[in-house]
Order: C-alpha cells, then sequence, then structure tokens
C-alpha cells in the first residue's frame, strides 16, 4: 500500500504538466494570431475609430484571424443549419420552401431612425442639380418582400417598413421632385418578379420597371430618341448563384444542402453601331446613378430601349441610398454638356439603413 502512494505523482507535478500543455497552446495561438495579422497588413483605415464604431474593424480581424480551412468548417455549419434547423443567419430570412428574403429589407436595424436626415440629402442634392440645369428622376425599387409577398409564409414585414415607401414618395411629391412607383408595374408583370435567392429584379421584374421609368422619363427629356438596340434572343437557362445564398455562407455548399439555385436565362442588349471609324455616337442624355438593380438583369439597357438613348450606367454594388449619386458628382466637371437628366436609382430598403460616413459628411456641411 505504502509502494502504491509512492508510484502517485504529487498533485503539484499534475498541475504543472497542465499549466505547461495550456502554456504551450496560447503561445502557439498568439504566434498564429500575430503572424496572421502581419500577413493581412490592416490599414489604418481598417482598425480607425470609426471602422470600430460600424464592426468594419471587427469584421476585418475576423478575416484576418481565419483559421486553415475555417471556410470549409463555415460552410458545413451553414449547411447542417440550414438542413436541420432551417436558419440562414443573421442576415437571411427563409420564407416559402426556396425563397430567401433579406431581414433589412423586413424591419429596419435596431435604433436606426435615419428617414428625416436621407429626406435632407435628397433636397440637398435635387437643389444642386437643378442649380446646374440637370433635372432629376427619382426611382425607388420596391423591396423583394413587398412584390413578392405570397412567398413570404409566415416572415412578417415590421410596419415601419410598410409605410417608409409610401411617407417617401409624400415628401418627393411636396418638394415637386418627380418620381416613379413601380409596385403597380411590378405586381402587373408575370411572375415572378425578383429571383427566389437575390434581391434583385429577374429579367421580368427589370423589363416592367424599366418600361416604367421610361414613361416617366420620356416627358422630361421632350421624347424618345433616335438610337435602336439589338436584342438577343434569351440564351439557355443556366444556374445563377444569388446574393442570399451567399450571404448564408452557402455560397459552396453542395446540392441539397442549400436552396436550389435560380435558373436564368442570359441576354445580349446593345446599342447598334454604323461600324464606321467616323461614326458618332449619340449626345449623352440620361445618366442612371443607380445601385445593384441597374446592373442586373439588363435594367440599365432595357431602360435604354425605351427612352430611345443609350443610358450612361453608373450603377454600383453596395450602392445603397447614395453610393452611385456620390461618385457621379464627384465626376460632375466630366458630366457633357448634353445631360440633361439624372435617374437616381436605389432599393426601398436603403431608405432605412444606416447612413454612411459620405452621408454623414455631407449632412455636416449642411446648414
Amino acid at each position: 500500500m505504502a509502494q502504491a502512494d509512492k508510484a502517485t505523482p504529487p498533485p503539484a507535478a499534475g498541475h504543472r504538466l497542465h499549466a505547461i500543455v495550456f502554456g504551450v497552446l496560447l503561445a502557439l495561438g498568439l504566434g498564429w494570431g500575430a503572424w496572421c495579422l502581419v500577413q493581412a497588413r490592416l490599414t489604418t483605415a481598417d482598425v480607425a475609430p470609426s471602422a470600430w464604431l460600424n464592426g468594419t474593424a471587427g469584421t476585418a480581424l475576423n478575416k484576418s484571424l481565419r483559421l486553415p480551412a475555417q471556410a470549409t468548417v463555415d460552410t458545413w455549419n451553414s449547411s447542417v443549419r440550414y438542413r436541420v434547423l432551417g436558419e440562414l443567419g443573421d442576415q437571411v430570412a427563409m420564407g416559402c420552401p426556396e425563397w430567401l428574403f433579406y431581414r433589412d429589407g423586413l424591419r429596419p436595424q435596431p435604433g436606426v431612425h435615419v428617414f428625416d436626415q436621407r429626406l435632407r440629402l435628397m433636397r440637398h442634392w435635387v437643389d444642386e442639380l437643378r442649380r446646374q440645369q440637370v433635372q432629376v428622376l427619382v426611382v425607388a425599387v420596391p423591396d423583394k418582400s413587398r412584390i413578392e409577398a405570397d412567398h413570404l409564409c409566415g416572415q412578417t414585414v415590421s410596419l415601419p417598413m410598410q409605410g417608409t415607401l409610401d411617407a417617401w414618395q409624400d415628401a418627393l411629391r411636396a418638394q415637386n421632385v418627380p418620381f416613379v412607383d413601380l409596385r403597380q408595374a411590378l405586381q402587373a408583370a408575370q411572375a415572378p418578379r425578383f429571383f427566389r435567392t437575390d434581391v434583385h429584379m429577374n429579367a421580368a421584374g427589370a423589363q416592367a420597371a424599366a418600361r416604367q421609368v421610361a414613361e416617366a422619363a420620356l416627358p422630361l427629356l421632350k421624347g424618345p430618341g433616335t438610337q435602336a438596340f439589338n436584342e438577343d434572343k434569351p440564351g439557355p437557362l443556366q444556374p445563377r448563384m444569388g446574393d442570399l445564398i451567399v450571404l448564408a455562407g452557402l455560397e459552396h455548399a453542395r446540392p441539397g444542402w442549400r436552396p436550389e439555385l435560380d435558373l436564368a436565362a442570359p441576354q445580349k442588349i446593345e446599342p447598334v453601331r454604323g461600324g464606321g471609324l467616323l461614326d458618332e455616337t449619340p449626345p449623352v442624355e440620361v445618366l442612371l446613378a443607380g445601385s445593384s438593380n441597374g446592373r442586373r438583369s439588363n435594367f440599365a439597357e432595357r431602360l435604354g430601349m425605351g427612352l430611345g438613348r443609350e443610358v450612361w450606367n453608373l450603377s454600383l454594388d453596395g450602392g445603397q441610398f447614395s453610393g452611385a449619386l456620390l461618385v457621379a458628382l464627384k465626376q460632375r466637371e466630366q458630366w457633357p454638356k448634353s445631360l440633361k437628366l439624372v435617374i437616381w436609382e436605389f432599393s426601398e430598403m436603403a431608405l432605412s439603413l444606416p447612413l454612411t460616413d459620405d452621408e454623414k459628411s455631407v449632412l455636416a456641411r449642411l446648414p
């Protein structure tokens, strides 16, 4: 019995071994993190105080500190969450089977009340353009949840979001700012008007929206132009990766472990050119400062067909409310003198998103 006691290591030795193991693991983790941060080469802007406030600093750090094969682990986690629980994460909501919706289109972010500030920005930019003898047509694309409400299947749209578009258009009407209400045109178009797994309009929705915008713009342009367009026949249907699938972390998931992809027929629409070296293109009269809607489903090209004019498309992915317009205004000195109309397009949802740094900067300069 005494010999067995002598064979048992003292408790202190066991604790010392555990401490050494944990110390080595912590040192390895610290070394890995330091190496990752050095390789990431974060800029001053990435870790500025404003970046910590809006969350971009945390996103940059998380991306830098990812473990090897972390993307595969994340994909499997997202796949199991979708397959077992029917959940798609913080940014994406599941409606009817295979129908995805952006949560920011269903309800405003907590503590975000920016409607009045966006009205001030609208008045400022419209007045600025009018002083420069350029007309403005405002187009707020209704949210997918509004047009495809039959596919919500239990998802609800908050009361503030339901009233945002009417309040916005009432304000435009009071300021005598031309605008387009796309709700009726999209509701009347052949369903579906939006992709199941994406926030954007499909070809049917883009065609209906472009036609309605063109009808509103033609009186401002004193009638249609003479530019002709070639419209190829749609090609065979092809799978299309939706941005909501990407946001849900399922871009690389296996079939069956993510919603089925949309099918879309690629189509080419382009202005007719004479082909001669000395051919002159018609003067630019219309600028489209839009969101990603203006870069999907040939919306800008369909709009050009309705106007009889080639549209100068400065639409911007991730442009939200004013991203493309601000980029366009910074290029104001390069605008052709022939420009008559700016079509300012954004998603209805953008009216409720937090102000961007650029928008805050403009507001700070307003009287």
